[in-house]
């Protein structure tokens, strides 16, 4: 009787196992709030305040620090990246006023007509011709030098 009394029936048990548990529905997460203190915020804004507005240089400026940059440069007395951080400029600024500077020298793009561009290009092409042939001949000199000194001469 001891054992009949531990021993539950097959049926209870799968009756325990089969019924479904009703699923709870969360409510939706609030939104994270942050409190602020009001010193916290005048430091915040105190600390933003010197980068808040980019400072904006005009062409007279940009050309004076890329000349600036240049010259220490070509002086050799700093390389590239200590010269635009010595000019107080970023390097991606460097490169946006390097691609967009005019050169002083350069001339105005005028319509050039076919005809002197055929004319220039045959011109071209002549000298080329030349220098090439005053080149061969003297390689062949040189050549046939180099030859007599090695005593190989045919």
């Amino acid at each position: 009787m001891a054992e009949e009394k531990n021993m539950e029936s097959p049926d209870t048990v799968v009756a325990e196992v089969k019924t479904p548990t009703a699923k709870e529905k969360r409510t939706p997460r609030s939104p994270k709030t942050t409190v602020v203190s009001v010193s916290a915020e005048s430091k915040a804004s105190a600390a933003k305040a010197p980068t808040a507005k980019p400072k904006r240089y005009s062409e007279q400026e940009r050309i004076e620090k890329l000349k600036l940059i240049e010259t220490q440069i070509s002086a050799g007395t700093s390389t590239l990246k200590d010269a635009i951080k010595g000019a107080g400029i970023s390097e991606q600024t460097y490169y946006q006023w390097k691609r967009t500077e005019k050169p002083a020298n350069a001339k105005e793009d005028r319509p050039v007509a076919a005809g002197d561009e055929l004319a220039d290009l045959v011109q071209l092409e002549k000298e080329n011709q030349r220098l090439r042939k005053l080149l061969a001949d003297k390689l062949r000199v040189e050549n046939s030098e180099l030859r007599k000194r090695l005593g190989l001469t045919d």
